[in-house]
């Protein structure tokens, strides 16, 4: 492995309900990093200006910049951190089969759970991210988000006659939970996809159901389905609890005293 002088950054999203991120992109590439041994210095941009100037997840090192969990996967390798060095061709094949399913199947769905839905946007994501976006961008950004996810659903899913969000809603979740079905079955009893090893599909399958199978969602249909499928939430708990249960539970106590601090600091100013 290449030994680096300085370390390699990732600006991602910070964490909460037990994640070391709450953001899908950002948890692939963490858990990529502890499968592979890639060592990262994490810097969340939560109640930063980079929540609107910064695309994220993105790595730096030493003046390059790369976004995107491909591109950052693919850097680390480059750098010797494989987490699927081990894997057959057909194994191979598989991940990169199973990743496009994730992404045309499952991923519109998540994006309609978190930030279309108006129960879940206006109770769980909307307050959340606002609350980690520094004023005045807290007031518009989560926002523009959502309507950025919506957009995102109708130019993949909304192909005549489905035209409409409402149209598309049964389509997009269908194909889901017939997504979550595969997995499941695909994962079965062992710990991992490819057997007593994490690769970059396990690192890809986390950071799609870790959020959804960790917040406590409103309106929840989604999360419902995957309750029943108790291996896949066994998978989840397992790396947490492998790889994160101490930077998970540190983020959770960081972002708890920042909202102490803010909190008594607006009380003392209210009692000015």
């Amino acid at each position: 492995r290449v030994k680096m002088a300085t370390p390699m950054e990732l600006t991602c999203w910070g964490g909460d309900w037990g994640l070391p991120s709450v953001h899908t992109e950002s948890l692939i590439v963490m858990a990529y990093a502890k499968f592979s041994g890639a060592q990262l210095k994490i810097m969340p941009i939560d109640l930063t200006w980079k929540t609107l100037t910064e695309t994220v997840p993105a790595l730096h090192f030493d003046r390059t910049t790369v976004t995107e969990p491909p591109n950052i996967l693919s850097f680390l390798r480059k750098r010797k951190y494989n987490a699927d060095f081990e894997l057959t061709a057909k194994q191979g094949a598989d991940t990169m089969a199973y990743i496009a399913l994730l992404q045309e199947k499952l991923g519109p769905a998540l994006l309609h759970t978190f930030w279309v839905d108006v129960e879940n946007y206006s109770n769980v994501t909307r307050p959340w991210f606002a609350s980690r976006t520094p004023f005045p961008l807290n007031l518009f950004l989560p926002g523009r988000q959502s309507s950025v996810a919506l957009s995102r659903i109708l130019l993949t899913k909304g192909e005549p006659p489905l035209h409409n969000i409402s149209d598309v809603e049964a389509k997009i979740y269908s194909e889901a939970k017939e997504c979550l079905n595969l997995l499941s079955h695909r994962l079965g009893t062992s710990q991992y996809f490819f057997g007593n090893t994490p690769a970059s599909l396990d690192a890809f399958v986390f950071g799609h159901i870790a959020p959804l199978h960790k917040a406590i969602l409103p309106s929840g249909q989604l999360q419902q389905h995957l309750k029943q499928l108790p291996n896949l939430g066994h998978f989840c708990d397992a790396i947490i609890k492998t790889y994160f249960v101490e930077n998970a539970s540190g983020k959770e106590m960081g972002s708890l005293v920042v909202r102490t601090l803010v909190i008594c600091l607006l009380a003392r100013l209210l009692l000015l």
